[in-house]
């Protein structure tokens, strides 16, 4: 059986990739992705780099937002993990900052929930699937897609679909990025694929 709370933590996480990050005493806005091994991507200031006590605050600091406690790993933007740095632009375009970080979760809270990191590094199970799966999202005229914004009360004409996991769909609109969930946890291609076609689920995109 799954953890409801690691569930629900994970599920707003990746909902949630802008917020802010504070370290030394410091506060600014900051975007994030989810990179396919469980940890997180981000561009950030060297000082962020250096300081020992790191924490992401998405969307924000309030009740309902949800802390991470992390550790900061320099990321280098050329060398074998540079494809993070350009999936990072894919989903916010280019940024403010020129250093990278991984960022390892330590702790979590969201809500009632505390959660520990260890139990929050799970590895994207499409990982190996996901850019067959973006180019079937992407066909034009991308009507499942804009048929699944329909149904999840997503507002976005063009949406271009930047990744995919288990629990959802990120798409790029205009100015920023949503989250399209799925109405299951998808642990296989073949049950996204189906997803699409309109086979494994309530969500018909013609009758969105």
């Amino acid at each position: 059986m799954r953890d409801e709370a690691v569930d629900q933590t994970l599920a707003f996480l990746h909902a949630n990739l802008r917020g802010h990050i504070r370290f030394d005493g410091e506060r600014v806005p900051i975007k994030v992705i989810v990179a396919p091994d469980g940890r997180i991507v981000a561009p950030v200031m060297e000082a962020m780099l250096r300081s020992v006590e790191v924490v992401l605050e998405l969307p924000d600091d309030g009740d309902d937002g949800l802390q991470l406690m992390v550790t900061l790993e320099r990321l280098d933007p050329e060398g074998e993990q540079a494809g993070l740095c350009d999936r990072w632009r894919a989903y916010h375009g280019d940024p403010d900052d020129v250093r990278w970080a991984l960022m390892q979760v330590d702790a979590s809270r969201f809500r009632e929930w505390f959660v520990d990191g260890e139990a929050l590094a799970q590895p994207n199970p499409l990982a190996k699937e996901e850019s067959a799966l973006l180019r079937r999202l992407n066909a034009q005229p991308r009507d499942f897609l804009k048929a699944f914004c329909t149904a999840c009360k997503v507002d976005c004409r063009e949406p271009l679909a930047v990744g995919v996991d288990a629990c959802g769909i990120d798409i790029r609109r205009a100015h920023d990025t949503a989250r399209l969930p799925f109405p299951l946890r998808f642990e296989q291609p073949e049950q996204v694929r189906s997803f699409i076609d309109g086979t494994s689920s309530p969500f018909t995109p013609g009758m969105a």
